[in-house]
């Protein structure tokens, strides 16, 4: 396969220029916005905070929201990139499999009729509901002599992201405070975040993070197909396992945090492929830093596509991924 970085050096450059872009990223995240803020001004606000309007803006509104921006991102990229290479299916994402959307009932539900609101709460339910969503997306796509194929398993995600979301919806017109108080989180933002939200989800995500690249070595071998994988020594019911539990942790983990975004889980992992081919020791770092790259950038174009107000950032990646998706589904296995 042809890439645009083929070499281990330039590999490297290109992480280097990745985290360089993150870096800048998460810099303009904090420097852009309704409220001017200068460089000095971010300084200040950690090294001689004097409790000021625009030091709470910074350590209580941008600082959270850049780094959950730069983790959902990186979650959903590694997450989508896993879940391709286990299904072998290009379109494969834990928006178009349902598991966002099951994570996204669970929580709506439980805020309903349960009255969750804390954070921690919300963690939990995410993680169960993608699991939840995730086992039955498997068994449905493993159903007849045949077991699971891409296809299969992309007609039941579809249907679940659909069955989900529809009744997360029902939920909230029949509760009118409940809409209120979800809506702007289930279409996917990042804003009106603090740091309590982001600190309660991002040990999971980080050691799930940490578990992929682990797992990266054992991800070269089973694309190659369970015959060969197994042939080779490798327990492949162990290595799907272990990968399911780290897209569970991800996508959960995002959704807890920054709502149902949809799209990045698609668009990185291609992405990814075409500047570094198919080895998975290279494909999930770049991964992860294309995804945050990829949600920081989306977030602050959303700040200014409708100045002063500000658009959803899940709005933001569904202009970009839809075009992305379409081309992908066209060029099928290409």
């Amino acid at each position: 396969m042809n890439t645009l970085l083929s070499t281990r050096f330039s590999r490297l450059i290109g992480l280097i220029i990745c985290l360089l872009l993150l870096a800048a990223g998460l810099i303009c995240s904090i420097l852009f916005g309704t409220a001017d803020i200068s460089w000095r001004t971010i300084v200040e606000s950690y090294t001689s905070y004097n409790g000021s309007q625009e030091h709470l803006i910074i350590q209580t509104a941008r600082m959270p929201r850049a780094l959950i921006a730069a983790m959902a991102g990186a979650s959903l990229a590694v997450a989508g990139a896993l879940m391709q290479g286990i299904t072998r299916n290009p379109l494969a994402s834990p928006s178009l499999f349902g598991i966002n959307a099951g994570a996204a009932f669970f929580i709506v539900v439980s805020s309903a009729f349960f009255g969750a609101s804390s954070l921690s709460t919300f963690a939990t339910l995410a993680f169960a509901g993608a699991a939840c969503t995730a086992f039955i997306v498997y068994v449905l796509g493993s159903i007849g002599s045949d077991g699971l194929t891409p296809i299969k398993v992309t007609l039941a995600g579809a249907a679940m992201t659909a069955f989900f979301s529809s009744l997360s919806m029902g939920v909230l017109l029949t509760g009118g405070q409940t809409f209120d108080q979800v809506l702007y989180w289930f279409v996917g933002s990042v804003a009106g975040r603090d740091m309590g939200i982001f600190t309660a989800a991002a040990p999971y995500m980080g050691i799930a993070l940490v578990g992929s690249l682990l797992l990266s070595r054992h991800m070269n071998l089973l694309v190659l197909g369970e015959d060969v994988a197994t042939g080779l020594g490798q327990s492949t019911v162990y290595v799907k396992l272990a990968a399911a539990v780290i897209v569970v942790l991800l996508a959960g983990g995002s959704v807890s945090i920054a709502g149902p975004i949809a799209f990045v889980g698609i668009i990185i992992p291609h992405i990814t492929r075409y500047l570094v081919g198919t080895d998975f020791r290279w494909t999930l770092p770049y991964c992860a830093l294309l995804g945050g790259i990829l949600l920081l950038a989306s977030d602050i174009g959303s700040r200014f596509i409708a100045f002063p107000k500000e658009v959803p950032v899940g709005i933001m990646t569904a202009i970009l991924g839809v075009p992305f998706f379409v081309y992908i589904a066209r060029r099928g296995d290409r």
